[in-house]
Formats: C-alpha cells, structure tokens, sequence
C-alpha cells in the first residue's frame, strides 16, 4: 500500500544497482517522496548542505573513504537527520559502533524487501530502526552488566600494550617503552587476547578500529 506522503530521501551507496533498488522500495511506500542519490561521499555532503531531508541511508564502504567518518560531518549540517545504515557488513559487529557515531538505524543487506521496507517505515515514523538480534544484545548487555564495546573489558595497562603492539613494537621495545618486564609484557599480551577472544595480532588490530574511541 502506498503512503500519500511525501518525504525527502538521500540514497547513498557506490553502487547503483543498490541505489535503484532502494530508490524503487522507497517510491512503493511514499508515493510523492523525493529521492536523491550519491555515490560517493563527496556527492553526499553536497546533497546534505543544499537540501534539507528525511531520511539518509547510507553504506558504510564508499572510494572516498568509510562512513563512519561522514557521519559527524552530516549531522553538524543536519542534526536532526535521520541515518540508516544499511550494509552488507556483520549487525553484530558493526551496528553498534555506527549506532554509538550517530545513526539510528542498521540493516544488513541481506535482509528481504519487506524487512526493508519496515525498517524505511520506521526510520520515517519513528526515527529509529533496529533487528531484533541488536535489541537482545543491548538487553543482555544491560543485564549481564557486561558491556557491548568489548574493549571495555580491558585495563589500562592492557589497553597500553594492545595499542603499542598495534603499533607494531615487539615485547622487549614494550616493557622498555613501560619500563616493565619482559615477561609481564607477555602476560598482558596473553590477557588481552583472552579477554577479547582473539588469537592473531590482525584480530586485535580490527577490533580497535571499530570500537576504541580515538578511532572515532
């Protein structure tokens, strides 16, 4: 059924396969609504500071660069504008992060039309759009009192190691740099990965990008 109203869209994604399609899910639901599209982050700060609009869905992986750095960027011009992110990459890595930066929505693009169209629904009506499985890890997170950044899980002194050895610095260029042992480098090294989970440097190197918050 179409909805005698009419919204403003910004449909940004690289792809113009993706845009089309989403330009014509939009059109099925609004019937009057106006829909631009971007393909590139450039042409979507354009769009943004010359027309006023609804609601942005917007990919995470653009040539120019990834979306959660546009993100501030969009909202000091508009900030009130709504932002769906809609993604082929993992909701239950990536959704909290992009949520955290300023969106207040997330689908993965391998949903079907209709969770499409309910989460384009709800980002108009409501301003907000969320799977069920982001809602349950949000609920279990405030029960269990265990966070959802799992970095958080870390102390200081860890976090200090993770991010040197990021860096690339080797344990004995850490304990001189920290001025502690050797040995307890590699404790805290053994801690780190066990904490979060993770057995390999590039691991380590994935999760502070998306959740560590001078990344932001």
């Amino acid at each position: 059924m179409k909805i005698a109203n009419n919204p403003t869209f910004l449909i940004a994604d690289d792809h113009s396969v993706v845009r089309q399609g989403i330009s014509l899910v939009v059109k099925e639901l609004f019937i009057n609504a106006q829909i631009h599209t971007a393909g590139t982050f450039k042409d979507t700060l354009k769009f943004v500071k010359e027309t006023k609009f609804d609601l942005l869905i917007l990919d995470i992986n653009f040539p120019d660069g990834n979306s959660i750095n546009i993100i501030p960027e969009v909202k000091s011009v508009q900030p009130d504008l709504k932002i769906l992110i809609f993604s082929a990459f993992d909701e239950s890595i990536y959704a909290m992060r992009y949520l955290n930066a300023g969106a207040t929505g997330y689908l993965n693009k391998g949903c079907s039309e209709d969770e499409i169209k309910q989460a384009v629904k709800s980002m108009i009506t409501s301003g907000k759009y969320i799977t069920q499985s982001i809602k349950d890890r949000i609920l279990d997170s405030y029960i269990s009192k265990t966070p959802i950044n799992p970095l958080e899980k870390l102390s200081i002194r860890e976090v200090e190691v993770a991010r040197l050895l990021i860096k690339g610095y080797g344990n004995l260029e850490i304990s001189e740099l920290l001025q502690i042992k050797k040995t307890t480098v590699s404790t805290f090294k053994n801690r780190v990965f066990e904490k979060l989970g993770i057995d390999n440097l590039a691991a380590l190197i994935e999760l502070f990008q998306l959740y560590f918050e001078d990344n932001k």
